[in-house]
């Protein structure tokens, strides 16, 4: 991102009586840690004895130095070292990772370099640079073991695991939550290095659990983090991109695949989109954020990696007769996100596949959800939707991402997203877990006692409730394009709410969400270098762009070769390696190496690999279009007549109410496609810019959804570092409240070959025969929500 960008105003940073840096020094018999706040107010000691290669012996001195009285405190113990080998300054660091033992002694894992990247509500994030690994025993009492081929193979083992790339903390702010969770958190002064996210909690473990207390280390989340600071129209504010990934059941793609037993699923990866508002100092902060995750298809499944086969056979175990991982797994989701859960599913369909192998999935997950939604009441009952993107994708592009923008329209109206006013700072008291501090955190009571305390609590206005879950058959390319969807229009509705000056829309020609794109395409490029082994293959956001060429091809090309050679030959080290790391592996002397066992493949059943698609057809009622599957027993035309619009009770009002009732379903993308500027600037000079369809009147406007991409405004537009200047030509404004409304309208196909859409009027009787026109009305204006 280059040079850190200044905005101003900007929030005053939070300065915590936390230790931020830190000095390392030796003698023969210890080790000593001394750290200080970032203002230099006071300094603590940590004391690591270094006469014990089996124990990790750690002793915190509760004293509270000044500058002043730490130097003196150090002259001595110099002076008093002198004889016995000296007391020498090792590095400088900034926290420690954790403590790690493989078959002999204790390694110390440090941060000696870190960056930074962002600030949150004035809470400053860094992501480590660089990181140290030190053996704590003095060497004179180390044995052979500790200079062994074994040892030495599982240190090298350990730095597979790069800390350097895409590991982030920060020493104020509990960056393994969402904004949701950190501003409405009412766990005060606990321990937070234990949930799902910290992927140093295992390293941690020893050192929080002798000292009570976890101010000596930093709670790491793995994934991506990216800030980028807006100014548009005038209006300055600030979007972040977070994505975390869960440590259970982490690992590489052919040797982490689908769910274990306690419903844990393979490459499960939250991703948060944050907009905040940049005001004066002193001043609350608007800011909003909406989170959605991705993870494996949560069956018993899995994918034997080939060296001959780029893309082997995917084996389904059908010994989970009631799905209790699989139910296990939606539960969990519940208690993160609450009951609204919604499903986005692209595997491919029968006709989108020559041999049947994501159809495997695709059938048995349906089965699935049907089999969990039986007996449960409407709040919480699972909400599919199964769309076969690669059949989609390659009748257009645009038509495909049109209709994931609706999806996700639709999604957004049932969860909601969270904003509230936070004052800068908001949180940090809960970040102290310290039993020396001299002030203990005050209590809830307490606080509310407090007039001061008043001032910083946060105006929470909406509450996410709910939340969108995306997968593929490997959660990295289609998933990753789905997901900018969702937080393209997401954007559109943070802004609006932020009270954000400009067009009502976000579309693809607004620099926006050109910049939004860009951030999700290196945010998919790094999720799948991690878990695939390359980078994500480009051609589908190229194609929504309009530069998919020779030269992208051939990166694709590559992209694919990469990664197959990495899923061949480089998977099992990385899989041992993040064992090892997560603690899921832990060495001892006299038992087998890790490189001596089998391959990693726990809690895959490898059974029922010849599952017959025809007997899984009964599972499936298909309607009169192979296009739409329906995967529950709903009356299609009551399901018409109940349908309604969302209504909105104003952010004051809570979380919105929504109709929550749509089925599970596939639909054929109607020709709700728009046109690309950048492929098209010279067609929108002939047909005018108030026409999102080519061949629509200018009298459709109300048919047009205002945060489904469509044309561009008047829109000034600067990003800080990149610091470009984008200016937008002027339209007319889009709007499509009555997207799915009640006229009897609806759109030809996209197979059309001179791409004029026509609006044909749907009147009269025998619409499709066999059907009913309710049922025919419902296909064509895929109004099943």
């Amino acid at each position: 991102m280059g040079s850190e960008p200044r905005f101003e105003p900007r929030p005053e940073l939070i300065d915590l009586p936390v230790l931020q840096k830190f000095k390392l020094y030796a003698t023969p018999s210890n080790f000593y840690l001394i750290g200080r706040d970032e203002n230099k107010s006071f300094r603590r000691i940590l004391k690591i004895d270094r006469r014990d290669q089996n124990e990790l012996n750690l002793f915190e001195d509760p004293t509270r130095y000044t500058k002043d009285e730490m130097r003196e405190l150090k002259r001595r113990m110099i002076v008093g070292n002198e004889e016995s080998g000296g007391f020498k300054a090792i590095t400088t660091c900034y926290g420690i990772i954790g403590f790690v033992r493989f078959l002999e002694p204790y390694y110390m894992l440090l941060i000696t370099k870190r960056k930074k990247v962002g600030e949150i509500c004035g809470h400053t994030v860094y992501g480590i640079a660089e990181s140290q690994m030190i053996a704590i025993p003095h060497p004179s009492i180390q044995s052979k073991v500790a200079k062994s081929e074994a040892e030495l193979r599982y240190k090298k083992l350990l730095s597979v695991v790069d800390l350097s790339k895409n590991f982030y903390f920060s020493y104020t702010y509990h960056l393994m939550y969402s904004l949701q969770k950190n501003i409405g958190n009412t766990e005060r002064g606990n321990p937070h290095d234990n949930t799902m996210f910290v992927w140093n909690s295992f390293l941690t473990r020893e050192i929080r659990k002798i000292l009570q207390n976890s101010i000596w280390t930093v709670a790491l989340i793995y994934g991506f983090f990216q800030q980028t600071k807006c100014s548009v129209s005038g209006e300055k504010f600030v979007f972040t991109i977070i994505a975390r990934r869960s440590r259970h059941y982490a690992g590489t793609r052919y040797l982490r695949r689908g769910v274990n037993d306690i419903g844990r699923v393979a490459n499960d990866v939250e991703t948060e989109q944050i907009v905040s508002k940049v005001v004066p100092a002193g001043q609350k902060i608007p800011i909003t954020s909406v989170v959605q995750v991705r993870g494996s298809i949560p069956l018993f499944w899995s994918q034997e990696a080939s060296v001959f086969n780029p893309q082997p056979e995917i084996i389904l175990n059908k010994k989970d007769a009631n799905y209790e991982a699989t139910q296990h797994h939606f539960q969990n989701l519940r208690q993160r996100y609450g009951n609204r859960i919604i499903i986005l599913n692209l595997l491919k369909t029968v006709t989108g596949e020559k041999k049947h192998r994501e159809t495997i999935l695709r059938g048995e997950f349906a089965k699935t959800i049907r089999f969990i939604n039986k007996g449960m009441d409407r709040e919480h009952r699972l909400k599919a939707i199964h769309f076969d993107l690669s059949k989609h994708y390659k009748k257009g592009a645009d038509g495909a991402f049109n209709h994931l923008c609706i999806f996700s329209r639709k999604s957004l109206e049932l969860t909601d997203l969270f904003y509230c006013k936070a004052p800068s700072g908001v949180g940090a008291e809960e970040v102290i877990y310290d039993s020396f501090f001299n002030n203990p955190i005050p209590s809830q009571d307490e606080e509310a006692s407090s007039p001061e305390k008043e001032d910083m609590k946060a105006d929470i206005f909406l509450l996410q409730n709910g939340v969108l879950r995306t997968n593929c058959i490997d959660c990295l390319d289609r998933t990753n394009f789905a997901q900018y969807a969702h937080g393209l229009v997401s954007l559109g509705h943070q802004l609006r709410t932020l009270g954000i000056s400009g067009p009502p829309v976000v579309d693809l020609n607004n620099p926006l969400a050109i910049e939004l794109m860009d951030a999700y395409q290196k945010m998919g490029n790094t999720l799948a270098m991690q878990y695939g082994g390359s980078e994500a293959h480009s051609k589908m956001f190229c194609d929504l762009r309009g530069n998919w060429n020779m030269v992208m091809r051939q990166r694709d090309i590559f992209t694919a070769v990469r990664r197959y050679y990495s899923n061949a030959y480089q998977d099992s080290d990385k899989q041992n390696a993040i064992n090892v790391f997560l603690g899921h592996f832990r060495p001892r002397l006299g038992r087998p190496a890790l490189w001596e066992l089998d391959s990693d493949q726990h809690n895959i059943g490898r059974s029922g690999s010849n599952l017959d698609i025809e007997n899984m057809r009964p599972l499936i009622r298909r309607s009169f279009s192979d296009n739409i599957i329906m995967d529950c027993d709903l009356n299609l035309e009551e399901l018409v007549r109940e349908n309604s619009q969302p209504t909105y009770e104003g952010l004051n009002g809570g979380v919105s109410g929504t109709n929550l009732e749509f089925p599970f379903y596939e639909t054929e993308p109607a020709s709700l496609s728009f046109l690309s500027v950048m492929r098209n600037e010279e067609l929108m000079r002939e047909t005018g810019s108030g026409q999102m369809f080519q061949g629509s009147s200018s009298n459709s406007d109300s048919h047009r959804p205002n945060d489904i991409p469509g044309f561009s405004h008047s829109y000034v537009t600067k990003f800080t570092p990149a610091e470009d200047i984008f200016e937008r030509g002027s339209s007319k404004s889009v709007s499509s409240d009555n997207l799915f409304t009640d006229r009897d309208e609806s759109v030809t196909s996209l197979t059309n070959t001179n791409s004029s859409f026509e609006f044909p009027i749907m009147g009269g009787s025998d619409l499709l025969p066999g059907f009913s026109n309710a049922f025919a009305r419902w296909v064509f204006s895929a109004r099943a929500w």
